[in-house]
């Protein structure tokens, strides 16, 4: 969620800080601020609402600095207001702390500090930590902070600078990212790489329980206690700068829209071996059996994840026979789940620093389980944490609402059906069709973004509604689920998915000459069915789009509107039916003149409980 940046060397600082901001400001935030140290002084400013405000307020002082931290703030405790807004200072201006996070106990220890005479000036938790280093000042700043963070209950990622050693940046982190980047003779922190790449894509990572201490000439990391030095692993940035630019297109989301003919093919790249009718995954080789042999499957994740775990749900019980159970994250570690040793839990995350998904993962570990991540982000906190797992090899996702990724997860996910059900009789004529048909994806993702004028028409037809209702049955149905949440995230329309089925269980009596109903109505063993659903909506005056296989003519006597998909197998469906559902909530989107890219109270990546 929150974004956090620093810089120390021979640059200005500030300019860094405010070019590493503004490449995490897809992550949402309502403040910003920076902290500088200058002329033996730590400066602070900070601004309620877009980075530009903060930069106006810059521009108007004089500054000269090569030491500094920056963060994006997207509120939890406390308005976002400018008191708010991050770095927080202690009582005497001594140090300036970002924090991404919650501190659970803030409250107790609040209470505690302003007993022994601490002055508070925000309602956040983050605050507390400030004044936390300051009770707890050692000799050096990174004693200071080792020391005030044994009495933290919650999660942190945090950067700190002190005017006393005004040549160091100390940061540490429990369940909340913190990335340094390695220059020559300068290092960067940020809490994503997006914030790094334009000036090194030489990084490591912060593992949980560490800090890190940082100068111009070296940064060594530390067990949190500071009792060990470790050694931490480097890693390269598998993107420049280019993929995180719009490269022409008004909007993040419409470019990553239009990229998917390109993840598709990413996500497939090398992994196909149609000489074989197979498939190679070489993440998961050392645990294949142990995968075969498993009892349950659990899918876990959040938002769109979880729509790309119900495919793949579907995907694994019709093709390898293995029960699978689909799980929200945020429930799965409260609900005391059934794991055995031969339990084996997926776990889904594009930034694959999901709070809640991570969780899972270690409560399903914990008990004995196999845990396999299928991540987007190279070094992502889920990828280390997991036993094995797959790349879906997307790129840089940088609209707040996901497209490219969860195209890329199901096709991994059917990519890892193949590979399993060719192991458990799935046999070789339709383990050739199926991959042939993978093959083919990319092509037939290009058909459908080569011509959206009709679904742009659509969008301005049906802006002004207040309510959408999506439907579909059996693999389209959290196909229903995703359109619908798409339209949500970035319209601001209330829209619901079901199944078709479903909707005479209720969603029927809101169905009028008012409500657009989207159906996935394409050619499969269902198709009469959900013929039969659309007849209902018509008696209604339900306004009716349709989601059709190309040359089904049959379907446009029941739909007002009908936005046609290549033909493909049913169980790939989902992939291609979803571009159009993109296409259609950001037209709408923009229509309502909102901010598609970064929608309102949202975050890219849910990093808190």
């Amino acid at each position: 969620m929150c974004g956090i940046v620093g810089y120390v060397g021979p640059r200005q600082s500030v300019p860094i800080l405010m070019e590493g901001l503004e490449r995490l400001e897809y992550r949402g935030y309502d403040s910003a601020g920076v902290a500088y140290i200058q002329d033996s002084n730590i400066r602070v400013e900070k601004q309620k609402g877009k980075l530009q405000v903060l930069q106006d307020a810059l521009d108007t002082v004089e500054i000269s600095s090569t030491v500094g931290i920056g963060h994006t703030r997207w509120a939890t405790h406390g308005a976002p207001d400018q008191t708010n807004a991050h770095p927080h200072t202690d009582c005497e201006g001594n140090l300036a702390l970002a924090h991404n996070g919650i501190i659970e106990n803030y409250s107790n220890l609040k209470k505690d500090l302003i007993e022994k005479g601490h002055s508070f000036r925000s309602q956040t938790d983050t605050e507390v930590l400030a004044h936390l280093i300051e009770e707890y000042r050692g000799d050096m700043l990174e004693e200071s902070v080792a020391e005030a963070l044994k009495h933290v209950v919650g999660a942190y990622g945090v950067a700190v600078i002190s005017r006393e050693e005004p040549e160091k940046i100390v940061v540490a982190r429990s369940g909340s990212p913190i990335v340094v980047g390695i220059g020559e003779g300068e290092y960067f922190v940020g809490s994503d790489t997006a914030a790094l790449v334009k000036y090194t894509r030489e990084v490591f990572y912060l593992e949980d329980g560490q800090i890190a201490v940082i100068t111009a000439d070296e940064a060594r990391t530390f067990d949190v206690q500071l009792e060990s030095e470790v050694e931490s692993d480097k890693h390269t940035i598998p993107f420049d700068l280019q993929r995180i630019e719009k490269g022409g297109y008004p909007h993040f989301m419409l470019k990553e829209i239009h990229e998917q003919p390109t993840t598709l093919r990413d996500a497939m790249r090398g992994r196909l071996l149609p000489e074989d009718a197979n498939v190679r995954l070489g993440g998961i080789t050392d645990v294949l059996e142990e995968i075969e042999n498993a009892d349950q499957i659990y899918l876990t994740a959040c938002g769109t994840s979880w729509h790309a775990a119900l495919i793949g749900e579907y995907l694994i019980e019709e093709f390898v026979r293995t029960p699978v159970e689909v799980e929200y994250a945020s429930e799965f570690r409260y609900r005391n789940p059934i794991i055995t040793p031969k339990t084996v839990l997926i776990a889904i995350s594009q930034s694959g620093e999901t709070a809640d998904t991570l969780a899972a993962v270690r409560e399903a570990q914990a008990h004995g389980a196999l845990c396999l991540g299928v991540c987007n982000v190279v070094g992502s906190t889920i990828s280390r944490e997991t036993t094995a797992g797959v790349y879906i090899h997307a790129g840089p996702e940088i609209g707040v609402a996901s497209t490219k990724a969860f195209t890329s997860q199901v096709t991994v996910l059917t990519l890892l059906t193949v590979l399993l059900g060719r192991r458990n009789g799935l046999n070789r004529a339709n383990g050739e069709r199926i991959v042939h048909e993978l093959s083919n994806l990319p092509q037939k993702a290009e058909q459908i973004l080569a011509d959206p004028e009709a679904i742009e028409a659509i969008a301005k037809e049906f802006s002004d509604r207040p309510n959408f209702l999506y439907l579909g049955r059996r693999y389209n149905y959290p196909v229903a689920l995703e359109g619908a949440l798409k339209l949500k995230e970035i319209s601001y329309i209330h829209a619901e998915g079901y199944p078709a089925a479903e909707m005479k269980h209720g969603p029927i009596a809101l169905i009028d000459d008012d409500m657009p109903v989207v159906f996935i109505a394409t050619k499969d063993k269902s198709y009469d069915k959900v013929q039969s659903n659309m007849e209902e909506v018509r008696a209604r005056n339900g306004r009716i789009i349709a989601i059709a296989t190309e040359g089904d003519e049959e379907i446009r006597e029941l739909a007002d509107h009908v936005i046609y998909i290549p033909e493909t197998e049913s169980f790939l469906i989902p992939i291609l039916a979803s571009i159009p559902l993109q296409l259609l909530a950001y037209y709408i989107a923009v229509e309502r003149g909102c901010n598609v890219d970064q929608p309102r109270n949202l975050a890219k990546s849910v990093t808190v409980e």
